[in-house]
């Protein structure tokens, strides 16, 4: 099997809801810092680097480079974590960025290991709080007021691939994957047309096919230019098109699907890309259809329906993995795609075990049976968001595990470690490690770096711009065998920062 950039390493970014009922003057930047500030404890205060970042840099070669973030953003409400991670206040949220992973299967598992983290950021910001004053978190996409909130995907992509291929391919796979990826929400916003139920929470609020924005006139394909990487070698490919899943089967389809789809445009086994005629209508129109029978037009002037789209990307996906050999999580996540298109194809409720849209409609339709509700009553929307509640004693989709009712690929052990150990095939491992040894000597932190205070004159800075590097393997035993920052980056031959 040929080696492979596309997707090597990967993560997600999720912005949690956040709420405090019976809380006058709630400001959800102050109870967001309250939750992260409550989560570090005693722990090193480590101020994340932006030395560094770009965010207003544009892959078409255009852009802006926005003002720093001010000190209030990058100080008490900033974590490094363990596990490699990084958990702090974005706008007003609290949000959880995983640590970069090998793997599909272990992004999942990250992702997963947020909601524990903010759970136990949750209940320990609550000892704070007043006794009427009840904090909530959720993983969901939107609060019903007309604001949304993201869920983002990360994809290492080869700086050789051409991004006007990757806008030409993507498109419509993002269009279609929102049958596989939307965790569901009852109505619409955003001015799009009135629906009972749709597929997807974020579908209402994409404008535009191709921009760099990630909070206005979202795009289809979002143009940011940041790889957090050797510029010249690596892209990011920031995916911003995607609902918070709360399913660890769908968590992990929604990751492998798209990664598999990178490496064979990489690969160039992809084909010709399938030209919609206009993409920014046909994402609202897929999601406000659950049964999957709407059909969106394509630009030769045919109509295809998003299942028949995403079973044209898994028969050539499938025909990449023959020609170039895959992985056997890769195998795994064709067969899973395979197997929940099928059935969607028979009956999209018939995926309530592994898709949270599925499994939230056969929840809301038993509501609605057994209460005789109208899709309009309030009690469907507070179901709605009930589903999303990370605090597995009272959250609809924990009661759902519980019961069997919902696919799992993870324990309750595995991913409560993940919560605290960093994954092994990535920098992440030296960050996770390095926090956890050497927390109170380390003064800054970004994605590509580390600085260091060893009681010398200089600060010393440890680059890692290599996001392949810096693994267990590598770094593993060097660590262990240091017993202070001091010893570890005369080791690694640290220059001054």
């Amino acid at each position: 099997m040929t080696e492979r950039i596309a997707g090597a390493v990967l993560g997600t970014e999720t912005e949690f809801g956040i709420t405090i009922t019976n809380q006058a003057e709630f400001n959800p930047v102050l109870a967001s810092s309250l939750v992260i500030n409550s989560y570090a404890g005693d722990q090193a205060r480590i101020q994340w680097s932006y030395e560094d970042e770009s965010p207003g840099r544009d892959s078409r070669a255009f852009g802006y480079e926005p003002a720093p973030m001010a000190d209030f953003e990058s100080g008490l409400v900033n974590l490094v974590l363990t596990n490699g991670a990084r958990l702090y206040v974005d706008h007003a949220h609290p949000e959880f960025s995983t640590p970069e992973c090998p793997d599909a299967m272990h992004a999942a598992l990250y992702d997963k290991a947020g909601e524990v983290v903010l759970e136990q950021a949750a209940q320990a910001a609550r000892d704070i709080l007043a006794p009427e004053e009840r904090l909530l978190i959720h993983k969901n996409n939107s609060d019903g007021k007309g604001n949304s909130y993201g869920a983002h995907e990360n994809y290492l992509v080869a700086r050789s691939v051409p991004f006007a291929d990757l806008v030409r391919h993507m498109t419509s796979f993002f269009v279609s994957r929102q049958i596989i990826t939307g965790s569901g929400k009852v109505g619409s916003e955003n001015g799009r047309p009135d629906v009972d139920f749709q597929i997807t929470q974020r579908a209402d609020f994409f404008e535009e096919e191709v921009g760099l924005e990630t909070t206005l006139k979202r795009p289809i394909i979002n143009t940011r230019d940041e790889p957090h990487a050797d510029p010249v070698k690596y892209r990011r490919l920031h995916v911003i098109i995607g609902d918070a899943n709360l399913s660890e089967t769908q968590i992990f389809l929604k990751l492998a699907t798209t990664r598999l789809v990178l490496e064979a445009i990489e690969a160039g086994t992809i084909g010709d890309p399938v030209s919609l005629a206009d993409p920014v209508q046909s994402v609202w129109r897929v999601s406000h259809d659950p049964t999957l029978k709407t059909t969106i037009r394509r630009q030769d002037g045919s109509s295809i329906s998003a299942l028949d789209l995403q079973w044209h990307y898994l028969e050539t996906v499938a025909k990449h993995a023959e020609m170039e050999g895959v992985s056997n999580n890769d195998s795994l996540a064709i067969a899973e795609w395979e197997e929940t298109l099928e059935l969607l194809e028979s009956d999209p409720r018939s995926a309530s075990d592994r898709l949270d849209w599925a499994a939230k409609l056969e929840l809301l339709e038993q509501y609605r049976g057994r209460d005789g509700l109208e899709w309009s009553d309030p009690k469907l929307r507070l179901i709605d968001l009930q589903y999303h509640d990370v605090d597995r004693s009272k959250g609809l989709y924990h009661r759902l595990v519980a019961g069997q009712r919902m696919r799992r690929i993870f324990s309750d052990e595995a991913i409560a470690a993940a919560a605290t150990v960093p994954p092994d095939g990535t920098r992440a491992y030296f960050r996770g490690r390095c926090i956890e040894k050497f927390g109170s000597s380390i003064v800054a932190a970004n994605w590509d770096s580390l600085v260091f205070d060893v009681g010398e004159d200089a600060l010393k800075r440890v680059p890692m711009m290599e996001p392949r590097r810096g693994r267990r393997s590598m770094v593993g035993d060097l660590i262990d065998s240091c017993d202070t920052a001091a010893d570890l980056v005369h080791a690694l031959g640290g220059s001054d920062g």
